[in-house]
């Protein structure tokens, strides 16, 4: 990755006029290195999350305890239904840093973004069934709520292939994933692949439901992760910033994942204006990888390995034609160097 540094004069004077106007990506990373008199400019960054546990446990609990503070870094959030939708408004210049699910990282491989931190391996996906479809093969026919692009889609395609089918064999409807759950409420459709917490919702609201599969159906072939992202050239322009970043979200994630889910529930129900009982269902949704963890398997080729492993089954699926090398859009470097 490229350093760019500006004399310490001048990436002052420019943070000061940028902030007044809201500067680009570029001039909070050289902002960061401004520290000519002992003291950083604080940085703000647009991060974007999606209303759900999975997406804040690591980051709100970051911001709750001041390991962003400590970093220099003010983070604003703001809310995304899905990890296409974040991509896109990072590629507008409106947010510098977002997370998605396991269905957006097919943009990593083609180049739209680039992974700086692993989040955890989720299993918040799912497919669910309405009444009388009881296995996957009951799904011939059927009309099926999926949303395009995201992790909706994904885990409907394994499911759809284990049974020896294909979306042609079904009633495929692409739909808004914040529009599944009251799909399936209504009886609208026959069955849904969606995420938690659609999922939990479905399976306490509708009638007659059966989960036929979840990402752990597929854990002998596929993996499904989480991670942080930001563009590629903001990546190559703000190296530093997204060391110090990922270093607060792993003292996040290690603060989290140690037993503290009934906390970061709380702070998580707060930020979605979501009900407790809601979001604290939703600590099961994965393994809550610790800081540590993800830097010491970033060093050590583990977490290359998730990322080669979700990457061949993205290229099985044909949802991507290419074969980048993992390292073309995961940066391992900054995992390491962060857990330091």
């Amino acid at each position: 990755m490229i350093k760019k540094f500006l004399a310490a004069g001048l990436a002052a004077a420019m943070m000061v006029s940028l902030a007044a106007c809201g500067g680009s990506g570029d001039s909070k990373g050289n902002a960061a290195d401004s520290t000519d008199k002992g003291t950083e400019e604080k940085i703000t960054l647009n991060v974007a999350y999606m209303p759900n546990y999975g997406s804040l446990w690591s980051v709100m609990t970051a911001m709750e305890k001041g390991y962003f503070e400590e970093e220099g870094i003010e983070v604003k959030l703001t809310e995304f239904q899905d990890g296409p939708m974040i991509i896109s408004a990072m590629e507008s210049g409106t947010i510098d840093i977002g997370y998605i699910g396991q269905g957006a990282h097919k943009l990593c491989l083609e180049g739209n973004a680039t992974i700086f931190a692993l989040s955890h391996i989720s299993n918040g996906d799912a497919v669910i069934g309405g009444p009388g479809i009881e296995s996957i093969e009951d799904l011939a026919g059927k009309t099926v709520a999926y949303s395009s692009g995201t992790s909706s889609q994904d885990i409907l395609e394994n499911a759809l292939a284990s049974a020896g089918m294909t979306m042609d064999d079904i009633q495929a409807t692409d739909m808004a994933a914040e529009n599944i759950p009251t799909a399936m409420i209504s009886g609208s459709v026959d069955a849904a692949a969606t995420w938690s917490p659609g999922t939990l919702t479905i399976l306490d609201e509708a009638d007659g439901t059966t989960k036929l599969c979840d990402n752990m159906t597929f854990k002998d072939t596929t993996i499904s992760l989480a991670s942080w992202i930001c563009t590629p050239s903001y990546a190559e322009e703000n190296r530093d910033l997204l060391v110090k970043f990922t270093r607060a979200l792993f003292k996040g994630m290690d603060y989290a994942a140690d037993d503290n889910y009934d906390e970061v529930a709380q702070w998580v129900a707060d930020q979605t204006a979501t009900d407790y009982d809601t979001v604290y269902s939703q600590r099961g949704d994965a393994d809550w990888l610790t800081g540590k963890e993800v830097s010491e398997g970033a060093a050590d080729g583990t977490v290359e390995g998730y990322y080669t492993t979700q990457k061949k089954n993205l290229i099985d699926q044909g949802a991507v034609t290419g074969d980048p090398a993992v390292t073309d859009y995961v940066m391992l470097d900054i995992m390491t160097e962060a857990g330091k």
